[in-house]
């Protein structure tokens, strides 16, 4: 079984899109339909149904691509092994991260990496600190530096390098802006501009906060933390935003016996092994964690 058919067919599985595949693999979209192509004529099943624009893996395409996922899984941690009997870092390193961190964290991190190790070449995916953890998992990137997840994901290794404190804020023109000892349904009262929840930070809120989905006034839902602290700013609700990220535009909300911090970190695949590369970032960030 060809592993460039294999890879195209992982592709299209996950963008949906013989078009989209060909961009992320850099190569035409006839030469990724005649790879998928060859791998039906292999086995004798069709692996995608197209419909009009869409595409959906039939159910011999369900079949295939846990194992085809195990198997380039399986084939880059045998390369990462032979290439680190050489001990030289280099090569390509494959890391996730959410636009948070890598704004606000990770600048420095790969400064001082990049000038150690110049024959690196970094490949960085910014997403979800949750879609992160999930790509570490499924062998798609070496490491994650993201939100860590409050309970133990299956297979995943965690190390928290930031602490991090997050505070209830709103605007300086906010109603609650000038009120004392508010309580929780004092807040709940008031439209709220949050993390969607599938975040680890909404689910962080949630249970800090013991709220239930069902009493939450949500105005707005987004991942983008700059772009809750804007809306927050202009007076379109509360939110929860890190404390380092709290301004002169923005009000604390201190409610009684509350205290929020979530866990920025690495993240990696408990049994595959690191690169050379992926070591070194690794020993990186530990040493900025212990500043």
């Amino acid at each position: 079984m060809d592993i460039q058919n294999l890879n195209a067919f992982i592709q299209v599985s996950e963008c949906g899109s013989f078009s989209r595949a060909a961009e992320k693999l850099f190569i035409t979209q006839p030469a990724v339909s005649k790879r998928v192509s060859s791998l039906e004529q292999e086995l004798g099943e069709a692996l995608f149904d197209r419909i009009g624009k869409q595409i959906k893996l039939t159910a011999a395409g369900e079949a295939l691509l846990p194992g085809a996922l195990r198997i380039l899984a399986e084939l880059e941690e045998s390369k990462r092994l032979i290439n680190n009997l050489n001990n030289k870092v280099c090569g390509t390193l494959s890391i996730g991260t959410s636009h948070h961190i890598g704004l606000h964290r990770l600048p420095p991190v790969l400064r001082a990496f990049t000038a150690k190790y110049p024959d690196v070449d970094l490949d960085i995916h910014f997403m979800d600190s949750e879609e992160a953890c999930e790509a570490v998992i499924h062998g798609k990137l070496e490491l994650a530096i993201a939100t860590l997840p409050e309970v133990p994901m299956h297979n995943l290794h965690t190390e928290i390098i930031w602490p991090d404190p997050i505070a209830v804020v709103v605007s300086t023109q906010h109603p609650l802006a000038k009120q004392q000892n508010i309580n929780r349904d004092e807040l709940l009262k008031h439209a709220a501009i949050l993390p969607s929840q599938q975040t680890f930070t909404r689910a962080l809120m949630e249970k800090s906060l013991k709220l239930q989905q069902s009493k939450l006034k949500v105005a707005m839902e987004t991942n983008y933390l700059e772009t809750i602290k804007m809306m927050v700013s202009i007076g379109l609700g509360w939110s929860v935003i890190p404390l380092s990220m709290v301004d002169q535009e923005l009000s604390l909300i201190h409610i009684k016996n509350i205290h929020m911090q979530r866990q920025l970190g690495i993240a990696l695949h408990k049994t595959r092994t690191l690169s050379n590369g992926g070591k070194a970032l690794y020993r990186e960030l530990q040493s900025f964690g212990k500043h």
